[in-house]
Order: structure tokens, then C-alpha cells, then sequence
């Protein structure tokens, strides 16, 4: 089981940016940097940690847990739908197929929680075309899970909640295709539930993203990993829901909830991550790793861009 010592001495040596010689300058993402090669893309998943869409620093290890967990989980479905994975050549880099995205982001919710929750608490009950009734309470498993689309905010923008309706009077999404989207959805998030169950755990809610290969619906980007999803512990869930406390989470949500306490929640200035909280994150985003792939992460001990490269050219791309 990896410790707190392993991840402490890579904080110097995380992968804030890549730099790959040869192949242009990246698109950079708040914590994706992706490569233009023609029909395909190449996307490094870097360490960056971003909370309210804002970048806040990096944390060891997370750029290849999070495209492991995504490797995984796009394995896991692909009975499910089609996706871009081409070839995973480094922990943090994956190959893929360019394809047309979707302008949408889909979010499916099973309990009521994060910002639907603060939205609810404020007075909302109408937030992304829903009726949400009185009486909720913060992590309440809902009925059915719930589809709760945004916008695609550019970068340093925050996205913006969409009802189902206005994705399609918005022009975003033609009517038939957001029905295949929100059922192909659905369905992702049914494996999702089923398989983190099995490891003790509860897929909470996550987001997709969708793009076209000509006629066809790919999911891309990443899937079901702690950056895009909330995982608590299922065995703690309904006693601290009975008697009102936080629950165990397994994700990012760590980080909001960190932010939020010291008056941070996307304006203004952030505070500073100290490496104990670099580390605690690390270390939580690794142990899911091992939950649900059944694999640590492997620890190199050249610093990740020089790994990067090395991958890289080994497999052509450099």
C-alpha cells in the first residue's frame, strides 16, 4: 500500500507542463494538454489540480492516475459505447482519435450533492430543468439519477447549468442524437455504479463528454475518474447521511471542501496548497487507483516529463 514518504519526495517532480519537442505548441486545458497530429490527438494528462476552474498547483502522481482510471473504465464500457483510445504510451499520455465534440458537458447525478446541493440550499428547484421537491436533504440518494447538462466554459470561464430542453432549442444538440447521448449516459453511469460497488464504493455522479466520428457517438476525454466523478465509501454512507455528517469521499471533492472553508469558492484569489495537502490528495487519488483497477501506480524515479519523453519516443511520437 503506498504511503505518505513515497509521494513526499515527488513533490518536486511533478508534471506541471509538457514541453514535447517537435510537435507544436498544446492546446492547454486546466489540466490536459493536447496535441495536434493530424487525425489524432495526443493527450497528456498533466499533475495540475484545478477546483472552481481555477488551477491551483499540481499534486504528485495525479496526471497517471487519473489516465489510468480513464484507460480502465473506457475498457469497462466499450460494450457499452465506442471511444477515442488509440494507445496508452506513457502512465499520463493517450493516444486517441480526433473526433468532433459535442458542445455539451453531461453530468449524471444519483444523489443530491456539490453544487446541486448548494444550489438547492439557496432556494433553487428548478436548476437544470428540473423540479427537485421540498425536503431534501445533503446526499440524499434521489429516486432515479438525474442528467444535468453544462456548458463547455473556455478556459478560466466556469460552466453554466443547461436544462435537457435548452440543449436542443439552443441548436446545441439536434433532438435525436441528445436522446442517444443521454441514454448512452445512463448507461455508462449503470456500469459505473456497478462495478465501484463491488469495491465498496459509490459512483455519486460523474461527467461525460461525446464527440462524433462522422455519424457515430464516441465517449472521450476522461470517465469515472476522481477529477470528473465523486466516490464515497458505501459502507460509512447511510450512517453519516442519518446523522448528518460529510461523507468519506475518494475524489476532488476533498479539495473543493478544503477551498470552501477558507472562503474560496472561484472568486478572488485561492489560498496557497500546502505539500501536506498535495500529498493527502495524492495519496487519496492513488488508493482509488488501487480500488478500482487493482493496480498502484508505478513510481519512476525520473522526474515525469523526462519519463514522458522517453515513453514518447520509444513509441514513435517523438
Amino acid at each position: 500500500m503506498m504511503e505518505k514518504d513515497q509521494l513526499r519526495e515527488l513533490l518536486g517532480v511533478t508534471l506541471q507542463r509538457s514541453e514535447l519537442p517537435g510537435l507544436g505548441p498544446p492546446s492547454r486545458g486546466k489540466v490536459r494538454d493536447v496535441y495536434d497530429l493530424g487525425e489524432r490527438l495526443l493527450i497528456v494528462t498533466t499533475d495540475r489540480i484545478s477546483a472552481f476552474d481555477v488551477v491551483l498547483g499540481t499534486v504528485p502522481l495525479k496526471g497517471q492516475v487519473l489516465n489510468t482510471i480513464a484507460s480502465h473504465w473506457f475498457e469497462q464500457t466499450r460494450d457499452i459505447v465506442a471511444n477515442h483510445v488509440l494507445a496508452v504510451p506513457d502512465p499520463a499520455a493517450m493516444l486517441v482519435r480526433k473526433l468532433q465534440p459535442l458542445p455539451v458537458e453531461v453530468v449524471v447525478r444519483r444523489y443530491i450533492t456539490g453544487s446541486l446541493w448548494r444550489a438547492y440550499q439557496q432556494g433553487e428547484r428548478d436548476i437544470y430543468g428540473l423540479d427537485l421537491p421540498a425536503g431534501l436533504r445533503a446526499d440524499q440518494r434521489l429516486a432515479e439519477p438525474i442528467v444535468t447538462p453544462t456548458t463547455k466554459a473556455e478556459e478560466g470561464e466556469h460552466d453554466a447549468p443547461l436544462s435537457p430542453a435548452e440543449v436542443i432549442s439552443r441548436g446545441l444538440v439536434p433532438d435525436s442524437l441528445w436522446r442517444q447521448v443521454v441514454k448512452t449516459a445512463l448507461e455508462l453511469f449503470a456500469r459505473g455504479e456497478e462495478l465501484a460497488a463491488r469495491q465498496g464504493l459509490i459512483l455519486v455522479d460523474t461527467k461525460y463528454e461525446f464527440g462524433l466520428d462522422g455519424d457515430r457517438l464516441l465517449v472521450m476525454d476522461e470517465i469515472h475518474t476522481p477529477d470528473s466523478s465523486r466516490y464515497w465509501e458505501a459502507d460509512s454512507y447511510q450512517e453519516l447521511f442519518a446523522g448528518g455528517r460529510p461523507q468519506r469521499m475518494l475524489d476532488k471533492e476533498n479539495i473543493r471542501q478544503w477551498l470552501i472553508e477558507r472562503g474560496f469558492s472561484g472568486a478572488g484569489t485561492p489560498p496557497a496548497l500546502s505539500d501536506e495537502v498535495r500529498v493527502d490528495l495524492a495519496l487519496t487519488y492513488a488508493r482509488l487507483q488501487q480500488r478500482l483497477t487493482g493496480s498502484e501506480p508505478v513510481i519512476d524515479p525520473r522526474p515525469a516529463a523526462e519519463r514522458l519523453q522517453a515513453n514518447l519516443k520509444q513509441h514513435g511520437l517523438l
